[in-house]
């Protein structure tokens, strides 16, 4: 009975057993973002050309399925770097990666899951310090700053992307220059600011002056015009038509026909 009871405990322990290893290597699921890749003990190694999507996979105990997770990643970097004038600058990036989703298995054979640590890091140093060595500080603090993150970019991206990776962005979240230099250029640029400021004014000045020299020139070129084109005889006749006009009104008056010192009639009225 004893011996009975024994055998039952032992292939009771045998079966847990069996069931806790086949649950954990043989019944495996892959989370969405995630792609695998297998490595088959007695089949050939490392299946690099078979990915594995996500969803459930049953995978023999002898064998290894190694899971990447294929979405986009963001890492950070802090680094010290010369400038082109031998001035040292801490400068923080920012970076967003992911892995070749169909190439794990390239990647997973030549690299590893420490990708980020193995290759991007060091290229996006690497790029950085060449890139950031040909400029002076003051471009990488204000004018050129755009331009040597896009040229970090594409450096490390096409270095990256030869082991498998993608590098989806660099930007330069922030540099910091000795106190010093800062305060510098920073006075450099209000006074560059000041004087865009006066040039603008300035050319609003000379604007509204030659405005107002072509409107002189109008009115002089009109009045010329008007002088010219005004005879004795029309200036007579307006005269009478401005007398016949007061002539007509209700307002009492006296008319001296005559009485002008052109031979215009002299209206005389105590209004």
């Amino acid at each position: 009975m004893d011996k009975r009871i024994a055998r039952i405990a032992a292939i009771a322990m045998i079966a847990f057993f069996a069931i806790a290893v086949l649950s954990n290597s043989t019944f495996l699921t892959i989370k969405s973002g995630e792609k695998g890749v297998l490595f088959k003990k007695f089949g050939g190694g490392l299946q690099k050309d078979q990915v594995y999507d996500q969803g459930f996979h049953f995978v023999a105990p002898w064998n290894t399925m190694f899971v990447y997770d294929v979405r986009v990643q963001e890492g950070f970097e802090q680094m010290n770097v010369l400038s082109k004038n031998g001035l040292n600058i801490t400068c923080e990036l920012s970076y967003r990666f992911n892995p070749m989703p169909q190439q794990i298995g390239y990647l997973h054979d030549e690299v590893s899951k420490d990708y980020q640590s193995r290759i991007i890091i060091p290229e996006i140093r690497s790029a950085t310090r060449e890139v950031i060595g040909k400029y002076l500080p003051e471009e990488l603090y204000s004018s050129k700053r755009e331009s040597i993150q896009d040229e970090i970019f594409q450096r490390t991206s096409e270095a990256v992307g030869k082991k498998y990776l993608i590098l989806d962005a660099v930007l330069i979240r922030e540099v910091q220059l000795p106190e010093s230099l800062q305060a510098a250029i920073e006075k450099k640029l209000q006074q560059e600011q000041e004087s865009l400021e006066y040039e603008f004014k300035l050319s609003k000045a000379e604007q509204e002056a030659e405005r107002q020299r072509i409107e002189a020139e109008g009115k002089a070129q009109a009045n010329k015009i008007i002088s010219e084109s005004l005879t004795e005889k029309i200036l007579k006749e307006k005269g009478i038509e401005a007398t016949k006009a007061l002539a007509e009104s209700p307002n009492a008056k006296v008319v001296v026909v005559g009485g002008g010192g052109d031979g215009l009639p002299l209206i005389l009225g105590n209004n």
